[in-house]
């Protein structure tokens, strides 16, 4: 069952296929039954599913045939189970480098079209293209108020900061650019997820937004103050640490439910530095530490991921990792678990 008193999608991973080649470079190849499994279970805890986000590594190894075929099943599987599902709609089936406006219009006009097909929300994500394209605030304006009006029904705007991709930095063309467009079309969006890791300047949006669209959080250093919210409102989520906190997280916001802030305190804090390590600088490789946790809690049978992005945090942050994901209560005390943690130290020759 949803949570009543905020709305929460966990931004989710793909488990790679270990028997395909998936190294750098390579087109992506899934375990799907293992990437819907981990579906299944987000849902069955009260979460909605954001697919096909930079969590499930868009632009970091997840080719676009790959990711139109993972909205396709995802979608579907969320009607089986009756579950929330939006999805990212991007530019990422262009070539690297320049792309004119154009072409940046017909590459978005084509995935709105495939995840509304498919049956999910379409959450319109930044472009890398767009960013390097636009000559200023009115080339977004044309391109996001076309895309919005397109639509079929409401939307999401993904705003993700140069923490997460350098190639976004200055995004919009200047802050106030994403203002203007969610006022002139206030009406057909849902809300925006703001992945700054700036709580304050959240705030300060999520104050001045129009009745009716909400603030959705990407926010996974702050998260807990953001969706308790302040006398002014509230932030709902869309986050990737969820992901990974979606056992505990989800007994914290039944708490929020039933107005017991202390136990959400209570439950949220200790996770709160396993995120923060987690999403550390270079925080574009958060994904690896996602997915390694998931292989030690049991959500998948190995360490591979698409593009061989396993390799992108050392073995002394993972270390780190268990260490606070314990700490959390997100990783159990199980044979299975302690055995894959001896197994990956034989393997890095982590001995200390």
């Amino acid at each position: 069952m949803s949570f009543t008193s905020r709305i929460a999608y966990a931004a989710v991973p793909v488990t790679a296929d270990p028997r395909a080649e998936n190294v750098p470079g390579a087109p992506a190849a899934l375990d799907w039954e293992a990437t819907l499994a981990f579906r299944r279970h987000l849902w069955s805890l009260g979460f909605g599913v954001a697919e096909a986000m930079d969590t499930a590594q868009r632009g970091a190894g997840l080719d676009y045939a790959a990711t139109r075929e993972l909205i396709r099943r995802s979608a579907a599987e969320a009607r089986s189970a009756g579950g929330q599902i939006v999805a990212g709609v991007g530019t990422d089936q262009l070539p690297p480098g320049p792309a004119s406006l154009g072409d940046i219009r017909k590459a978005y006009a084509e995935q709105l079209e495939d995840v509304q097909q498919a049956g999910a929300a379409p959450v319109l994500m930044c472009s890398r293209h767009l960013a390097a394209a636009a000559r200023g605030p009115e080339d977004y304006r044309q391109v996001y108020g076309e895309l919005i009006e397109r639509a079929d029904g409401k939307v999401l705007l993904h705003w993700l900061g140069e923490a997460f991709d350098p190639a976004l930095a200055g995004y919009w063309g200047t802050d106030e650019t994403v203002e203007e467009i969610i006022a002139a079309h206030a009406d057909r969006i849902d809300g925006i997820k703001m992945s700054l890791l700036d709580d304050a300047r959240e705030v300060a949006l999520r104050r001045r937004l129009p009745a009716g669209v909400r603030m959705y959080t990407g926010d996974d250093f702050n998260y807990p103050s953001l969706i308790k919210g302040d006398g002014s409102g509230h932030s709902d989520a869309l986050l990737g640490v969820l992901a990974t906190i979606a056992q505990p997280a989800s007994l914290a916001l039944r708490a929020l439910d039933r107005g017991d802030v202390d136990e959400y305190d209570r439950i949220l804090a200790p996770t709160v530095p396993l995120a923060r390590h987690l999403f550390s600088a270079p925080t574009y490789y958060y994904k690896t530490g996602i997915v390694f946790l998931n292989w030690l809690a049991g959500h998948q049978d190995h360490f591979v991921m698409v593009g061989g992005l396993q390799s992108g945090r050392s073995p002394a942050h993972l270390a780190e990792l268990i260490d606070l994901a314990r700490a959390a209560g997100v990783l159990g005390e199980t044979d299975r678990t302690a055995a894959r943690i001896q197994a990956w130290k034989t393997t890095v020759g982590w001995n200390r």
